[in-house]
């Protein structure tokens, strides 16, 4: 529920709270005048200063209540903050300048979902350390892949 709603439905409450304990206020005033043994019953009766303590004490409270009602109508709830996820469009990478064993590389890792270990790579395309070191670099250079350090690994992803 909004703040206003929830005001709306406190000044609500706070009405009904009122109702009641003037009613209680009316009856505990008859009770205490038809047993009060004083001649002016409304004045000089000490039950009546308890009365009215009562009376006072529990408007109190519930004009605390109502103040927090008019409090939560009028001010302004707390902006939202929706953040989006925006799925990055894969853009098409140019292969027009790269020979066959780099395309191969590039073709690869697209299948693996744009990242594999340099390891795994070089089991795949059949190739030593030193080949498969000169394959990156070629690649690297033209800013088709990135090598990103992974303890005793490296991980080839596939710049976007």
């Amino acid at each position: 529920m909004e703040n206003k709603q929830v005001g709306y439905i406190i000044l609500g409450i706070a009405a009904v709270l009122v109702l009641i304990i003037l009613m209680f206020q009316s009856t505990l005033t008859k009770a205490v005048a038809s047993t009060c043994s004083a001649d002016d019953h409304t004045l000089s009766c000490p039950m009546n200063a308890g009365v009215n303590q009562q009376t006072y004490l529990s408007l109190g409270i519930v004009g605390l209540l109502i103040v927090i009602g008019f409090v939560m109508i009028f001010t302004k709830p707390k902006e939202r903050i929706i953040i989006k996820k925006v799925k990055d469009k894969k853009k098409k990478l140019d292969l027009s300048g790269l020979d066959g064993k780099e395309k191969e590389v590039v073709k690869i890792i697209q299948e693996e979902n744009g990242t594999i270990f340099q390891a795994e790579l070089m089991e795949k395309l059949g190739v030593g350390k030193v080949g498969i070191t000169r394959l990156l670099d070629k690649l690297e250079a033209k800013q088709i892949i990135e090598r990103k350090r992974r303890g005793m690994n490296n991980v080839v992803v596939l710049k976007n």
